[in-house]
């Protein structure tokens, strides 16, 4: 992979992955055409996301500040409650717990742990699996075209949900999070596939792709971990670790400049058009490998 290549591909990671259109499955289909090969699995597309996850948290700080300071909250409280039962136990008495959710941002930062164990799982089983299909001439373009089946299936459904955090319920966590941990493979759009989810479990539009984007931190954050152990395999070289932080930065700048654009645009844009875009991104990708 040359320079210029790592670019491109950050170029494209910072504008895909604030759109429901699968980041992965444009880098993967642009690779299998330009004959790009992966000597470090899925470690470079890896490295992308942890570039356009710092875009994330300059559109998001606010509420990831919040979300970090209720789950060191949340911490506080349940180590407080076991002092508390020991402390009665061990005197008969029956002093009150706290209660460990409280407040919107509490239950919003239950809601993304719920989400991120159903990830966390699938993701980690399917890891082999991925990178063998990132290398498919085929997958990635059927992929795309069905995160076109599912965001056309959305937006004909019609579905006008008013759920925010309050409402929203750890079974509807629970399946947001199986639609990220099955968008791992290239071709299902991440955000596409929890924003349908989201919005299937009648949330309301904007929280639901807020809540796509945060649900996302831990999902890149874990990806990251398990992928770390390719910086010392024998293919990593120097200057091809040097070429892949190029691509990441490429991805984080361009996302820093385009988040706040896309993401208004994913607010108020029927899903159909995504859909239709989809459609013949997917055709193109099928056909490309033919040509």
């Amino acid at each position: 992979m040359s320079v210029l290549q790592a670019i491109l591909l950050g170029i494209v990671q910072g504008i895909t992955e604030f759109l429901p259109v699968s980041s992965f499955g444009h880098l993967a289909a642009i690779e299998n055409a330009m004959g790009i090969t992966r000597n470090t699995a899925v470690l470079f597309e890896v490295l992308l996301h942890v570039g356009t996850l710092a875009a994330i948290f300059f559109a998001f700080h606010e509420d990831i500040r919040r979300i970090g300071e209720e789950l060191l909250g949340m911490v506080m409280d349940v180590i407080g409650n076991l002092n508390i039962y020991f402390h009665n136990r061990r005197t008969g008495e029956q002093l009150g717990y706290a209660r460990l959710v409280s407040g919107t941002y509490r239950k919003l930062t239950v809601l993304i742990l719920v989400s991120s164990i159903p990830t966390a799982m699938l993701g980690y089983i399917c890891r082999r699996l991925v990178t063998k299909a990132a290398i498919s001439p085929l997958l990635p373009g059927i992929c795309i075209l069905i995160t076109g089946i599912f965001l056309l299936v959305t937006d004909l459904s019609n579905i006008g949900g008013i759920k925010t955090p309050k409402e929203a319920t750890y079974d509807h966590a629970m399946w947001i999070g199986i639609c990220q941990g099955i968008s791992v493979f290239p071709g299902l759009s991440r955000c596409g596939m929890t924003l349908c989810a989201g919005m299937m479990c009648g949330f309301r539009r904007k929280f639901a792709v807020k809540y796509s984007y945060l649900i996302s931190i831990p999902a890149v954050i874990g990806s990251l971990i398990l992928e770390l152990g390719q910086f010392t395999t024998p293919k990593m070289t120097v200057s091809l670790g040097f070429t892949y932080v190029l691509g990441m930065v490429a991805a984080g700048v361009v996302g820093y400049f385009m988040i706040r654009f896309l993401l208004q645009i994913v607010q108020h844009t029927k899903l159909r058009y995504f859909a239709f875009y989809c459609f013949v991104a997917g055709a193109v990708a099928l056909i490309s490998n033919f040509a």
